[in-house]
């Protein structure tokens, strides 16, 4: 590693860094100083080493067995935004959905407010084609900054990634360094009118102030998952230390004590009670990585 300027922490616990607040071990935890620490870092590896960012862990499950090879994490150097006029902001892969909205309504450039809806950094976004409030980044995507598992650095057009609902053709290991996003003119004020109506929205709805990981499971065509969850009468179901919440049934909450274990099986007993009751195959929208 002579030369690798960032952290690089064997056997990092990644509970602190998931908003469950459960999971094992990262068998490697990489924070790369810059672009080029990533680079030269990710050209080290042995070909075939499983590689995964980590964002904001809003949205994921980190399984108690740990992640097996690289957990690489994007700090400070990648979480600025610029505004490069003509409504398009430039924003590093480790930026907050809050920072770029706030960035947005600042330079008067209207249509990224949904992104103060969704709780986690631009990477995660490009990559599950993240959305809010009836917006997704398929609609504001110009294209990304990508660094591939064989150190390749490629810029990719929207078109390339085949967005679909909470999906993108980017392949496993690629980790995503910067975005463009392209809104249109619009008067801060109304802007931000709109990010403090969508704060407000989430916070009303959902159980924001709990271990929590965003929605669970995805909507399927035509219908909402909520609703299903809550209709098989899961509102308040318990597993472990696990539980659906009773504010907004599409969210799991860990009450203090929940393995990932746990979670997880929650959410299969959900999907098979849905199932049974409604015949609809929930599928999940939060990720879930590593061992067992």
């Amino acid at each position: 590693m002579d030369g690798i300027r960032g952290k690089l922490t064997r056997d990092a616990p990644l509970a602190k860094l998931v908003w469950f607040k459960s999971g094992g071990n990262a068998d490697w935890l990489f924070e790369p100083a810059d672009l080029d620490d990533l680079q030269a870092f990710i050209d080290r590896l042995d070909e075939g080493t499983p590689i995964m960012a980590l964002g904001l862990g809003s949205n994921m499950i980190v399984r108690d067995g740990g992640v097996p090879g690289v957990v690489i994490r994007l700090g400070k150097a990648f979480s600025g935004v610029r505004d490069l006029g003509d409504n398009v902001l430039e924003c590093g892969g480790g930026a907050s959905g809050i920072l770029v909205s706030s960035t947005a309504r600042d330079a008067g450039v209207a249509g990224l407010e949904f992104l103060r809806g969704i709780p986690g950094t631009v990477g995660g976004f490009v990559r599950m084609n993240g959305g809010a409030y009836g917006r997704e980044v398929s609609d504001i995507l110009i294209d990304c900054d990508v660094m591939m598992p064989n150190g390749e650095f490629i810029t990719l057009p929207a078109s390339d990634l085949q967005y679909s609902y909470r999906h993108s053709a980017l392949p496993e290991g690629a980790v995503v360094v910067s975005a463009r996003f392209k809104g249109q003119p619009g008067d801060p004020e109304e802007i931000g009118a709109e990010m403090d109506r969508i704060a407000q929205a989430r916070e009303d709805s959902q159980p924001l102030r709990t271990k929590t990981g965003g929605s669970t499971f995805k909507n399927p065509e035509g219908q909402k998952a909520w609703q299903l969850v809550d209709a098989a009468g899961c509102r308040g179901l318990k597993l472990g230390g696990a539980q659906v919440s009773e504010k907004h049934t599409n969210f799991l909450i860990n009450t203090g004590d929940a393995t990932s274990a746990d979670i997880e099986g929650l959410g299969e007993e959900v999907r098979r009670r849905v199932y049974e009751h409604s015949g609809v195959e929930l599928e999940w929208e939060i990720q879930r990585v590593g061992r067992p």
